[in-house]
């Protein structure tokens, strides 16, 4: 079978707009309309293949029952609802992640690019060829990297298991990806970006270095979370308006070393004391662009 391609007064024409059709007898002709997608119109007449042939040798053929139109559920419709769902969860327990890489940011893409490579209308009719044609588009269409592409496809298979439809993937089938190794800075490659650096962007790159903490953790770092004595910073939870919480919940004490207490010192001698967080805005927010402060 060429995809896309009839026979119209025995000349081979392409026509992409066609639909597919089976047909069989029992015992009269019956005919059935298998969609537009070469590939499924094939495996809708080798399934029905297997069932006359099972039929023929005197097997039972149990049908499934046909879902009616009001079981059905629109795909549009089933993102929507659990894009809400992620929205009012991220909203009570991490109200601070809100921008471009907020988890109702990434999953909101994610379904919007699968609702672009998908032409079903309802859940119900997802198989595993969409999900594997999803893949190739992010890959060809949407230029994504291979982590990208391994992200956007767990996101799209949480949707669908959140929906009551799994097994429709092999092992095989998830996109892979190599785990890059880090890249290393020489002490000479160190100097010549800590002199670059101005005053503030050298406190704080100095603090990420000696404490190891990540981004969001630095973020919401308080004043009175540095204790200058004990040479330590603790990682807690912040209350409102702040609502922000250490990852899998659990707050922890980190020692520091000498040095890093001698700049802390410096910093936080200047610090407006009317804002409680150690590396604020201008008007006492969040410092949301650290490394985009420091990248060339």
């Amino acid at each position: 079978m060429k995809p896309n391609v009839v026979f119209a007064k025995g000349k081979e024409e392409g026509h992409p707009e066609g639909q597919y059709y089976i047909e069989w007898r029992d015992p009269k002709r019956k005919r059935e309309k298998v969609g537009t997608d070469a590939a499924e119109a094939d495996a809708h007449r080798r399934r029905k293949e297997a069932e006359l042939a099972a039929i023929n040798h005197g097997i039972a053929v149990v049908e499934k029952p046909a879902l009616d139109a009001s079981s059905r559920r629109p795909l549009i419709a089933a993102i929507e609802e659990y894009l809400t769902d992620v929205k009012l969860k991220e909203q009570i327990n991490k109200p601070e992640n809100y921008g471009r890489h907020s988890t109702f940011g990434c999953y909101s893409t994610a379904l919007r690019y699968f609702r672009e490579s998908c032409t079903k209308t309802y859940l119900e009719d997802i198989d595993r060829r969409d999900l594997l044609k999803f893949a190739v588009f992010l890959q060809g269409e949407k230029e994504q990297g291979p982590r990208s592409v391994a992200n956007k496809f767990d996101i799209l298979m949480s949707f669908l298991k959140g929906h009551g439809i799994t097994g429709l993937i092999r092992k095989a089938d998830r996109p892979r990806y190599t785990e890059e190794e880090p890249e290393i800075y020489e002490p000479e490659e160190l100097d010549a970006f800590f002199r670059a650096c101005d005053e503030a962007e050298y406190v704080w790159v100095n603090f990420f270095l000696m404490t190891g903490e990540r981004e969001q953790e630095v973020r919401f770092t308080f004043r009175s979370d540095v204790n200058l004595k004990a040479c330590t910073v603790r990682v807690k939870h912040k209350l409102a308006p702040w609502k922000w919480s250490p990852k899998r919940y659990k707050e922890r004490e980190i020692p520091i070393p000498d040095a890093l207490v001698e700049i802390l010192e410096g910093c936080m001698a200047k610090i407006d004391k009317r804002c409680p967080l150690l590396f604020p805005t201008s008007g006492c927010k969040p410092k949301m662009d650290f490394w985009d402060c420091v990248k060339l």
